[in-house]
């Protein structure tokens, strides 16, 4: 028999080699970035054959009796055809809460978080988090933000922000605040328009001013709410503090391959959303892990506060768990779903420590027989639409046959959103003459204007920045026929740094923000 370790090292080494491409249909493709309504649920899940979903309450109270479904493992089949048997037996939660949440249920991936709504991956005290991907360690308040770290707060359409307050229409920017439309700043405040700086103050277009001369200067740019959005800039994410990297925005880390938005990690490749301010070590094909104390991850997508976690996805505060989905607080598991506070278990079935590594060492040798240790599920196990993913938002080339050969699901059809019977609706942009579009639930065609977001925002008598509250019974509809609402927290957010409407749906924000 060999030592687990073994069977550890050779599934790392296969993963070290992945191409960058292969990781992302593999691997990032485990990511969803949408929200559907499924089974009168709002769900990461589509409503497909290939998830059984019930709510995470649900699901929560029912998972200790997981283990009933544990099963023997059959050697007469691969081990992916014993564990998609499993799949088809296992409840799935609709959304990821991991625990110590409050008023997380419009939310996907969440732990140790507070009210938070339409949003993924939020962890470790945040609050106030809305459409926003990836946020963590105590940051708060953040709108249309994508990868805010590690005491962030005051965040608005902005992405890669560490250490860092009232930051706006701004990408990578480290340790600084009243930061607006910049790009590359590291220990930085009071810049608009500033790209490429450190330690630097009352700066606009790199160029700095005296204190009152700029902040006169700053009063005239954000009141011409045109000039509010991301500058326009082919760079990438600067690196900081780090040695021995290729990849873009790889922060105070060394010795990372292929790294996009990594923070403290040391040794790495093929990594995205990755890293902690405590610090990781040894990840090798991870999308969004980390965080907590974590180390040696070889394929894995949305685990963290784990170690020792190979090929599999959605583990918490975990060790030694070994190609299983959906696991919290366990130790040595195998080709497991769904189980909590379990230790020493096969396919969901308990055994003793001898009988566990035991069965677990025939089990690698098999499947280094068959030619599969180290392979990631196959995109017949994937449950989620591939162009719903993160892996076709960082690289919208894959082709629907191209990833349908491999497996994969792809949604043709638009998501149907239902409209509230009597809806007023107001176009984002452009709004048309009522007469000349198809009539929509709730609207009545006069011929008249249809009403715009310029009819609810602007400058009173007084001078001063104004929204009709008004706004938070309207539906919006964007220029791709997207509906969206005003939320009263994002209504007070936009009012008090007099900040103008969005025109883009939720989804779309957050996707513009996730560009590398």
């Amino acid at each position: 028999m060999q030592s687990l370790k073994i069977w550890e090292d050779k599934i790392k080494e296969k993963r070290k080699s992945t191409p960058w491409r292969e990781f992302l249909q593999e691997i990032v493709s485990w990511m969803p970035l949408n929200l559907y309504k499924n089974q009168n649920l709002i769900s990461r899940f589509p409503p497909t054959t290939r998830s059984n979903i019930i709510s995470t309450k649900q699901f929560e109270q029912e998972r200790e009796s997981l283990t009933h479904y544990g099963r023997d493992y059959d050697f007469e089949k691969d081990f992916f055809e014993n564990i998609a048997l499993l799949k088809k037996e296992i409840p799935f939660p609709n959304l990821m809460d991991y625990g110590g949440t409050e008023k997380c249920e419009y939310a996907d991936i969440t732990y140790n978080t507070k009210n938070v709504y339409l949003s993924f991956n939020s962890v470790w005290d945040n609050e106030n988090i809305y459409y926003t991907l990836g946020t963590k360690g105590n940051c708060h308040n953040v709108f249309n933000g994508v990868h805010i770290w590690d005491n962030s707060s005051n965040i608005y359409s902005s992405a890669s922000i560490i250490k860092s307050y009232n930051i706006f229409f701004s990408d990578f920017i480290i340790n600084s605040n009243n930061i607006w439309m910049s790009r590359n700043l590291i220990g930085c405040e009071e810049c608009i328009f500033c790209e490429d700086l450190e330690n630097q103050k009352y700066c606009i277009e790199n160029k700095s001013y005296e204190k009152e001369i700029y902040f006169n200067k700053k009063k005239e740019i954000l009141r011409n709410k045109k000039n509010l959005g991301k500058i326009k800039s082919e760079k990438y994410g600067k690196n900081f503090g780090s040695s021995s990297i290729s990849g873009s925005f790889i922060i105070d880390s060394e010795n990372i391959i292929n790294g996009v938005k990594v923070y403290q990690v040391k040794e790495g490749r093929n990594l995205i959303l990755t890293g902690s301010e405590k610090g990781d070590e040894r990840m090798y094909d991870v999308c969004v892990g980390g965080s907590g104390v974590s180390y040696d991850y070889a394929g894995a997508c949305s685990s963290g506060t784990a170690q020792n976690i190979y090929i599999c996805d959605s583990i918490g505060m975990s060790s030694n768990i070994y190609y299983s989905l959906n696991i919290s607080d366990c130790s040595f598991c195998l080709g497991c779903i769904g189980l909590k506070n379990k230790s020493f278990c096969i396919f969901n079935k308990q055994y003793s420590k001898e009988e566990w590594y035991e069965l677990a060492d025939k089990i690698f040798a098999s499947m280094e027989k068959d030619g599969i240790l180290g392979d990631f599920f196959p995109g017949s196990l994937n449950p989620f639409y591939f162009n719903d993913t993160m892996a076709y938002l960082i690289d919208d080339s894959f082709t629907k046959e191209e990833v349908g050969k491999e497996g994969f699901m792809w949604r043709d059809e638009k998501i149907k959103v239902d409209i509230p019977e009597g809806a007023e609706i107001v176009y984002a942009k452009n709004p048309p003459v009522l007469s000349d579009i198809p009539l929509i639930k709730g609207d009545s065609q006069s011929g008249a204007k249809a009403g715009g977001l310029n009819d609810y925002q602007g400058f009173d008598e007084n001078g001063n920045w104004k929204i009709n509250p008004e706004i938070l019974k309207k539906v919006i509809i964007d220029n791709d026929g997207n509906y969206y609402k005003i939320v009263p927290m994002e209504y007070d957010f936009l009012m008090k740094y007099g900040l103008p409407l969005p025109e883009v749906h939720w989804l779309e924000r957050i996707k513009m923000g996730f560009k590398i």
